[in-house]
């Protein structure tokens, strides 16, 4: 599904296992009211599936230029939030309140939000989405802590490649 309206400032991807399906829906509905353009990679209803699988649809969609952000959502966040960093220049962030969407935004430039479907009541999620979506990246010092990242993950790139 893909919704498009003008005042979207980018694509989002969106998936989910079981865990977080009713999140995930709920976040839709919220995505389309808002005018956020975003496509659902899955999974299509609460039957039980492997987390890993959506996690990498959604990553793979921004790898692909397809979507610039992305949601996961699984039961508690980890195993997806696990599943995204594992991909050089993705900065997932599990996020709790609007505390923490903020600062994965402001300090981070987190790419990718996690909530956890069976944690985050659809309120606060909607709090959570909000804030992460329209909190822009601080740069200055963060920028310096994100290179040190990027070159770290580079360097395991590498290593991987020489091995």
């Amino acid at each position: 599904m893909s919704n498009r309206k003008d005042n979207s400032k980018y694509k989002l991807a969106i998936g989910s296992d079981h865990g977080g399906w009713d999140l995930k829906e709920y976040i839709k509905k919220f995505l389309a009211d808002k005018g956020y353009d975003f496509v659902d990679v899955g999974t299509a209803d609460c039957e039980s599936v492997d987390y890993p699988d959506y996690g990498a649809l959604v990553i793979n969609t921004l790898l692909q230029n397809k979507a610039q952000r992305g949601i996961l959502v699984c039961g508690t966040g980890i195993g997806m939030s696990i599943v995204a960093n594992k991909y050089p220049g993705v900065r997932a962030a599990l996020c709790y309140d609007e505390f923490t969407a903020q600062m994965s935004r402001e300090h981070n430039n987190s790419n990718v939000l996690v909530l956890g479907g069976r944690i985050i009541k659809q309120n606060m999620a909607a709090k959570i989405l909000q804030t992460w979506l329209t909190t822009e990246f601080t740069g200055g010092r963060h920028s310096r802590r994100l290179d040190k990242i990027t070159k770290i993950e580079q360097e395991i790139c590498t290593k991987k490649v020489n091995n």
